[in-house]
């Protein structure tokens, strides 16, 4: 009889051996650390991969993360030193060096994450309220980070924690303040370019009346030129004629005549001249050499 009722619970036996062994091993993996307390009593750090053994119900296994991680805070508005106002959001990498302290002094990432934005928020305001905006946005920026992640490091460091960095995502002006430097930014554009328009009108006339006064000059010296050659050009043609004339006047006379004829007589040519003209001496000879 007892034989079959050990084979009866058998099954069941196995079973709560089974629970129990499984409940007393666990896997801490290679991105975690862990911490065993036993009711409460902290016991030992596990921070090395692999599988660990723990005494079921007496001890838990609280575990961590090992890695890298990342906690950002919404934007907030600092003041700086030259009283202008500034909104920032930054984020700050840390890890869990200390398990246990970690555990004693802010339980979880919740908790830890609430302590970080406190420390960071006010090294932050310290160290934007001990510089110029402008240096603050362009030229100290990587400085002050370092600054205020020193510093946030070594309070952090009281609940096992060690900050990598801190960085700032986005500073600028808040959305009111925004709106009025970009209109003084437009008006001062429009000087500038109202400057640069009248700047290069400016030197539009001057290159104008530059061009003119050339032009003027040429034009002078291009007339001047014209009036010497048509004064060298009539020197000579009045001594072609000179020279014709004393060879035959006659003939010369003869001959200017028949020109003034075709240039000043066509067929639409109506005159009226008296019998004794001039211009009617060579037509009439013309008349009684053929009469």
């Amino acid at each position: 009889m007892k034989p079959a009722i050990l084979i009866r619970f058998l099954p069941m036996v196995a079973l709560a051996i089974f629970i129990v062994f499984s409940n007393a091993i666990f896997v801490v993996d290679e991105t975690q650390q862990a911490i065993v307390t036993r009711l409460g009593e902290y016991k030992r750090t596990l921070q090395k991969p692999g599988l660990n053994l723990k005494i079921p119900v007496l001890e838990q296994v609280q575990v961590f993360e090992k890695r890298i991680l990342t906690s950002g805070a919404l934007p907030a508005e600092y003041l700086t030193l030259d009283k202008k106002r500034l909104v920032a959001d930054h984020v700050t990498r840390w890890k869990i060096v200390d398990p246990l302290l970690f555990y004693k002094t802010v339980r979880d990432l919740a908790g830890a994450k609430a302590r970080l934005d406190d420390i960071v928020l006010s090294e932050m305001r310290r160290e934007v309220a001990s510089h110029d905006f402008s240096k603050i946005i362009a030229s100290e920026r990587e400085n002050i980070m370092e600054t205020i992640a020193k510093n946030a490091r070594k309070q952090a460091a009281e609940f096992g924690i060690d900050i990598v960095d801190v960085r700032i995502k986005r500073a600028d002006l808040p959305r009111e303040v925004q709106e009025s430097v970009f209109a003084r930014m437009v008006a001062e554009r429009q000087r500038i370019a109202k400057r640069y328009r009248s700047e290069g009108e400016e030197e539009a006339f001057k290159l104008r009346g530059e061009t003119d006064k050339n032009r003027t000059i040429l034009m002078a010296k291009a007339y001047e030129e014209s009036q010497k050659l048509r004064g060298d050009g009539d020197a000579v043609a009045t001594k072609v004629y000179a020279e014709a004339y004393g060879q035959d006047p006659v003939f010369y006379n003869f001959h200017r005549g028949l020109e003034a004829y075709e240039k000043g007589i066509n067929e639409k040519s109506i005159l009226m001249l008296s019998p004794d003209s001039d211009v009617l001496k060579y037509l009439k000879e013309m008349y009684r050499q053929k009469g």
